[in-house]
Formats: C-alpha cells, sequence, structure tokens
C-alpha cells in the first residue's frame, strides 16, 4: 500500500524497504548508497541504534515514525535545507490539524510541551545527503539523560492517525523540501521565523569550539543563521552552529 500510495503522487524512490526492527535506518540508506542506489526510503517500526545531532542517542520505542531518505541536490548542502525539511513536515495533512507544532533551530521538531520529533542530516557528499526523520507518535517513559522537554503527537491532540498515509506525507514533504532548497530557500526567514520555538526568548547557545552565546533569539536571517541580541541598542550576534537551549 505505501508503494502504491507513492507511486500515485509519482514519488516513487529507487528502493522502498521496510523493516520491523534495525540498527539505524540511515545507515540502511548508506549501505544502499554504497550498492550504487541514487534513491532510497527505508523505514522501521524501532531502531536499536538510532542517533540525533552530535551523535546523541534517539530513543526509538515501537510505535513511532523512524524513516531514513536518500536525496541528491541541485545545490551543494547547508544548514538551511534541515530547516527545509521542518517547515515542510510542519505541513503535512496529519500535523494541519495540530496547533502550535514549532521548530526548535535548528532541526528539532518542537511544540511549547516540548520536542515531539528530530531531523538528522547526514551528507555524503556535497549534493547527496541521507535525512533521517524520528517522531514520537506515542507517548514513551522518560529517560534521565534527555536534557530537555519531550512530547508526542498523541499528548498534543493527535487520534485517529493512519501510519502508513502519515508515511507517505512525510516522505512527499522531505521530497518538497528538496525542492524548495534547489530554489534557493526563497523567503526562508519569513517562513520559519513564524514558527520558531523560544523567538523573542533569552536563550543560550552552546557551542563546540567558543564560548556559549546568550541573548534575545530573534529568529533566523535568510541564510539560515540565528540572530541573537545581547545589547539594548538591538545589534544582532549572527551564529550559524551551537545548540539552542533556554537557560
Amino acid at each position: 500500500m505505501l508503494y502504491a500510495l507513492l507511486e500515485r503522487h509519482h514519488a516513487t524512490p529507487q528502493r522502498i524497504i521496510c523493516k520491523s526492527k534495525t540498527r539505524s535506518t540511515n545507515d540502511d540508506v548508506r549501505e544502499l548508497y554504497e550498492q550504487g542506489v541514487q534513491s532510497a526510503l527505508v523505514i522501521s517500526h524501532q531502531q536499536s541504534h538510532g542517533r540525533g545531532q552530535h551523535q546523541r542517542e534517539w530513543l526509538s520505542p515501537q510505535g513511532n515514525i523512524f524513516l531514513s531518505a536518500l536525496f541528491t541536490l541541485e545545490r551543494p548542502v547547508d544548514g538551511r535545507f534541515a530547516l527545509e525539511c521542518g517547515l515542510n513536515i510542519l505541513h503535512t495533512e496529519t500535523l494541519e490539524k495540530l496547533d502550535n507544532l514549532q521548530i526548535k533551530w535548528a532541526n528539532d521538531l518542537y511544540s511549547p510541551q516540548g520536542k515531539w520529533g528530530g531531523i538528522l542530516i547526514e551528507p555524503i557528499n556535497a549534493h547527496q545527503v541521507i535525512v533521517g526523520i524520528g517522531i514520537n507518535v506515542l507517548p514513551f517513559e522518560q529517560s534521565n539523560d534527555i536534557q530537555q522537554a519531550t512530547t508526542s503527537l498523541t499528548e498534543l491532540g493527535l487520534t485517529h492517525s493512519d501510519r502508513i498515509q502519515f508515511l507517505v506525507e512525510v516522505y512527499l514533504a522531505l521530497q518538497q523540501a528538496v525542492q524548495w532548497f534547489n530554489f534557493g530557500s526563497q523567503n526562508l526567514a519569513q517562513r520559519f521565523n513564524t514558527v520558531a520555538a523560544f523567538k523573542d526568548q533569552w536563550v543560550n547557545i552552546q557551542r563546540q569550539h567558543q564560548a556559549d552565546l546568550v541573548g534575545y533569539f530573534q529568529g533566523i536571517q535568510d541564510d539560515g543563521a540565528m540572530l541573537i541580541r545581547q545589547d539594548a541598542d538591538a545589534t544582532h550576534t549572527v551564529c550559524y552552529d551551537g545548540r539552542l537551549m533556554i537557560p
């Protein structure tokens, strides 16, 4: 049924694999690429070694959404692509039923109640990327290792969702994100800032190789960089990397 729905939208990749359990759907897609596959979609009911940004573990209990896809971009990949993926996922038919869905820069699917999903972009080269998506559809037991609030779509009000239809919607959203990125991510700041988590709030940007940056998060500029206001004269510091946190 998944293949038939994607075929109806003229959106079938070269390979589609559905699994009951895997170590990592991103790793599965990478193996397909090494075999010569140029477009792929791997879906699993459960992951044993899922990962998030900066190689953090992604908890992957059964019943949630875990998929990875292989895409070829016309432009060299940069940070805007993850933002495009998030923006297009928010506009899927299933999620448009819910209120107050947000994106926390740069790759967290968020809400005022906490994180409900994440996006992992793993470039293979400048033009080919693996996109991993994890979405908490169902509530799950919290771990002491999680450093931020988490929630699920069910807790946010989603009822009677069709898993196969939602998977199709997410994959189509990623294809749309590719198109937005290929055309230069026009009006990215305007589109992102309307759903930006923590906008106009005091934040801490944790950076690996520089001192942490604190100030008011003013959203992003069109190249995807964060704008942080640190003083009363309204000057901004432009920040391209780091982890946005509430102090």
